[in-house]
């Protein structure tokens, strides 16, 4: 994240408006049958936000997301979106919501600009003297990248246009909140950067606040202002990606060469390391490479904690770390 991008965000809630809160999520639960998927789930997301939900499979990041859209009941716990609970969400409401969902296959005999005019009309009547609503549908057909295909049917189309479609979908109503459930799946290299240029154009020209789920930890460290990670049914990490890794102890792996040979050394200060090899060896030492902790790094060990038991040990010393 940038210092500019920081700033903006810090701008938001500085003044402690709560207006600046678009998601604010206390003590969530959720039990099926005698399984307690989720036991006391508690983080935000501020305006301009945006927020990755990262966690193993069955962590409960479906069920979250699927309580804050508004189509799951909760156990227990109070949530806000936007708000309202997103429990008794009404039509209004639901109209500044946008929804990317993983994948779907419905109207495969409409034409593109044909399906997105169509879903358009339907945001019309939730304009505000703030946000006019619906985007114009030919500028959003260009901006997701499908003006060459706006006239085909839906079925024709590849994989990969089918998910921009899918985005344009999301935020034909320009959401003031938009749900991301691994968006770029299927998506090729120059449509997964336009996509993360898009994310960062709602985010910072639009103030739109971004939740997102993927398992693509390169994607989330690009994307994400702030990272959630979920295990064990509960919070155990909050920050940017720096900051994650930050806090996985582990030493750093010095790699260099020197005198045609490989040299590889662990060591907890790599500063420290390196400097005292350059003072000894100076110019012989080539190729110098240091590896410190990684988001990777943070994500592993924070699923090994819950994997061995350990998760509700690790929320109570990531709460104690943010008092």
């Amino acid at each position: 994240m940038t210092v500019a991008r920081a700033q903006q965000i810090a701008a938001h809630t500085s003044s402690g408006d709560a207006r600046g809160t678009v998601v604010s999520v206390r003590d969530l639960r959720m039990r099926y049958g005698s399984v307690d998927v989720l036991k006391g789930v508690d983080f935000t997301a501020d305006r301009g936000e945006v927020v990755c939900l990262l966690g193993p499979n069955g962590a409960g990041k479906s069920t979250t997301i699927e309580i804050l859209e508004g189509f799951r009941m909760r156990s227990g716990g109070d949530v806000s979106v936007l708000g309202e609970d997103p429990a008794r969400g009404g039509e209004a409401w639901r109209a500044r919501i946008g929804v990317v969902l993983q994948s779907w296959r419905d109207h495969g005999k409409w034409k593109v600009r044909q399906l997105l005019a169509h879903m358009a009309r339907f945001y019309a009547p939730y304009a505000t003297a703030a946000i006019s609503r619906p985007r114009d549908v030919d500028e959003l057909i260009a901006t997701v990248g499908l003006t060459e295909h706006a006239d085909k049917k839906i079925s024709t189309l590849s994989g990969g246009q089918r998910r921009r479609l899918d985005v344009a979908i999301g935020i034909v109503g320009k959401p003031e909140l938009l749900f991301l459930d691994e968006p770029t799946a299927g998506f090729d290299p120059q449509a997964r950067r336009d996509f993360h240029d898009l994310v960062h154009r709602l985010a910072d020209e639009e103030d739109t606040t971004i939740l997102l789920t993927t398992h693509d930890l390169d994607e989330a460290e690009k994307l994400a202002d702030r990272i959630l990670i979920l295990a064990g049914g509960l919070i155990v990490a909050d920050g940017n990606p720096d900051r994650l890794a930050a806090q996985v102890e582990s030493d750093a792996e010095v790699k260099w060469r020197r005198d045609g040979q490989r040299f590889v050394h662990s060591t907890p200060d790599a500063t420290a390391f390196v400097g005292e090899l350059l003072a000894q060896y100076g110019d012989d030492v080539t190729d110098l490479e240091v590896r410190r902790a990684t988001l990777e790094d943070a994500y592993m060990a924070m699923v090994h904690r819950h994997e061995t038991g350990q998760a509700e040990e690790a929320a109570r010393e990531f709460a104690k770390e943010t008092r």
